[in-house]
Formats: C-alpha cells, sequence, structure tokens
C-alpha cells in the first residue's frame, strides 16, 4: 500500500493548462469556431512532424483512418491487412468502407505487424496494408514499404499512438500512401478531440478536404458525396498549443521510459524492445509479465495495491471481438494468431507519462521489482 502522503501514481494524466484553456476562450471570442484559420496554422504546424506532407485535419483518429480509406478508393471487394492487435478503430475503418479485415499476427518484440505475415497474406484482392505503430513503436516500415512496392498496395499507417516516432530518421506518418494521428486526450498530445491526416500527394489532399466537408470546396457546390468530419477552430487551437509542447513532453516520456528499463529487474517482467534505428515515443511503457493472463492479472492487482497505475491495451484481440468473430465464424475464416494472442495474456502498461517526478519512477519500480517470481 502507498503510505499515508503518497497519492495512487494515474497511468495517464491528459494536460489541460492555462494556456490551452486561453486558446479555447480567444477562439471562441472571435465567433469563428469551425474550420477556420485554427485548423489552416495547426495543419501547418503539424506538416513538420512528417516531412512537409500535406495534413488535413478531421475530428478524430477514427475519422482520418476512415477518409483516408475513402480517399485512396478502398471499398466493396478489397481486402485491407490489419494486425489484431491494436485498438477496433483499426479494423472498424476497414470495415465502414466496406472492405475485407484481413488479420495478421504480430511481432513478438515489438508488438508491430509482422512483415513476413503481411506478405503471406497478400491475394489478389488486396489493396492496402494498415500498420500500427502501436504504443508510440515504430513499425518495421523498410520491410513493410518494399512488400507495397512489389505488389502495388497501399500503405495506411495508423499512427494514432505515435506522434514524433521515427524509423531510421524518418517520421511515421511519412513513408505510406498516408497517416493518421488521434488528439484523443490521453494522447501524447490532444486537441481534447480530434484527428489528422498526412499524405504526400495534393490530389489525395484535396479530396480528403472535400470528403470531410460534405464535398465541398466552396459552400453548395458539392463535387463529391463527403461527411461532416470536420475540426473545430477550438479543438484546433487548443492542439497548436499542444504541438509546441511536444518535443519536450516526448524527451520526458523517452527519460521516464529508459529510467524504467534500466532499473525494472524483476525475472518475470520483460520490458520493452526497441529496434536499432527506431525512435520509440512511449505512448504506452508496455510490459509483459511471464506467465499468461492469470500472472499479468496477479501482478496488476499487486501494482494497484502499491498505487502504481496500470492498464492493459489490449485484452482481447480485434480478431475476437463480437463485430468480427461472429461473421469470420460464420464464414469459415479461423484467424492463426499466436503471437497476438500471447500478448493479449502477458500485457500490461505503466506510467511513463511527463507529469511523473522522480520519485513516481522509483515507486514504480519498486512495485515492479517487488512482484517477484511468484505470481
Amino acid at each position: 500500500m502507498p503510505s499515508i502522503n503518497e497519492q495512487p501514481i494515474p497511468a495517464a494524466r491528459p494536460v489541460i493548462g492555462e494556456e490551452e484553456i486561453e486558446a479555447a476562450v480567444r477562439v471562441l471570442r472571435t465567433g469563428r469556431v469551425v474550420q477556420g484559420p485554427e485548423v489552416a496554422a495547426f495543419e501547418e504546424g503539424f506538416s513538420e512532424l512528417v516531412d512537409g506532407r500535406h495534413c488535413v485535419a478531421v475530428n478524430s483518429g477514427t475519422s482520418a483512418l476512415h477518409l483516408l480509406l475513402m480517399a485512396l478508393n478502398i471499398g466493396p471487394g478489397d481486402e485491407v491487412i490489419v494486425p489484431s492487435f491494436s485498438f477496433a478503430a483499426s479494423a472498424n475503418a476497414v470495415r465502414l468502407v466496406g472492405a475485407d479485415v484481413v488479420f495478421v499476427d504480430i511481432e513478438a518484440d515489438s508488438f508491430n505487424i509482422d512483415p513476413a505475415a503481411v506478405e503471406a497474406a497478400i491475394t489478389p484482392r488486396t489493396a492496402a496494408i494498415m500498420p500500427v505503430h502501436i504504443y508510440g513503436n515504430p513499425a518495421a516500415m523498410d520491410k513493410i514499404m518494399a512488400i507495397a512496392d512489389k505488389h502495388k498496395l497501399a500503405v495506411v499507417e495508423d499512427a494514432c499512438q505515435a506522434h514524433a516516432a521515427a524509423l531510421n530518421g524518418t517520421p511515421v506518418g511519412a513513408f505510406g500512401s498516408g497517416g493518421t494521428f488521434s488528439f484523443y486526450p490521453t494522447k501524447n498530445m490532444h486537441s481534447l478531440e480530434g484527428g489528422m491526416i498526412s499524405t504526400a500527394d495534393a490530389e489525395t489532399a484535396r479530396t480528403l478536404r472535400l470528403l470531410r466537408n460534405q464535398g465541398m470546396e466552396q459552400r453548395y457546390a458539392n463535387e463529391i458525396v463527403g461527411a461532416n468530419m470536420r475540426m473545430t477552430d477550438v479543438a484546433a487551437a487548443v492542439g497548436r498549443v499542444q504541438l509546441a509542447k511536444l518535443h519536450g513532453w516526448t524527451e520526458t516520456r523517452i527519460a521516464n521510459a529508459a529510467y524504467l528499463s534500466a532499473n525494472i529487474t524483476a525475472p518475470n517482467v520483460v520490458t520493452p524492445v526497441v529496434a536499432e534505428g527506431a525512435r520509440h515515443i512511449y505512448h504506452q511503457y508496455t510490459i509483459r509479465v511471464k506467465g499468461g493472463e492469470g500472472a499479468r492479472d496477479a501482478a496488476m492487482a499487486k501494482l494497484t495495491e502499491a498505487g502504481v497505475g496500470n492498464a492493459v491495451y489490449y485484452p482481447t484481440p480485434i480478431h475476437r471481438l463480437k463485430p468480427y468473430w461472429e461473421p469470420d465464424q460464420k464464414a469459415g475464416r479461423n484467424w492463426d494468431l499466436p503471437e497476438t494472442e500471447k500478448a493479449a495474456a502477458e500485457v500490461v502498461s505503466l506510467p511513463v507519462h511527463p507529469s511523473l517526478t522522480q520519485n513516481d519512477l522509483e515507486r514504480i519500480v519498486t512495485a515492479v521489482n517487488a512482484l517477484g517470481e511468484n505470481l
């Protein structure tokens, strides 16, 4: 139990400070609150994170995935290869455009999509690959892009957890046909709620701008069928404040993760593995607890008792969720994803956010090392 003077350490802590509040109030006072100059400025600023690609702001990370698939003309009859070890939105976006999800396994070390499994899953119907940079750890984009180029496939990067992550100096969101980011409050930066799409192709960017705004560039001059997935100027103003702080927060997350990895010595715990050339930005600091779900759940109970926040991302792989499991069973599709199943039973994420103090970090290490071998 934490001492009477110690508060529990939260697993995540969204930041909404005076600067964010002042930015929101400033925009509200202008009366121009939807997709105005703040959104344009946010898009321009975010472009610097993705090697100058065109950026299109929308109302959520899920909308970003959905609209990017639409802009790439992916729909009924197409297949998109997706890791099952992710948040449901990755697969939901594919279903929303009428395409079929093909689930593949992950790499044991990185928790990211396995390039070998991707290549094995390609069929004549495959239209795209969707790597998810899980926990802020970049997927093996060099291998994935080689596979995509070989088979002439689109690559839709789900970078919703990976703002400012990179591989060999190239930022995520700057590899594929397009990248998507989320600004949900628990992300490394937020806009209260929102999303961003990056693309190198100007025509795709224009299509995305039409799709988010009822198919219009000029009012009442609808060019295509679109939706209302716009970002508000209030959200963009908050996002701009957060974007200015992102570099410092990211460096703090990386330093916090380095401290945890250097000092966690519990024999039944595996700390995150980072590939050579990868810049992991630690949206989550995720360990494995050896011994399966029972051992993991016992470890979580002990951590909670010690006042250390923790959570599982994700306890149920997407292919086992009802909207996917039942139709796949009826169709006779049985996905063989052993590394995905193992990860779902072993992972637990610890606090790594930039609000942690040195005392917090020491408490986390002490609690994890106290788990011992008998869980």
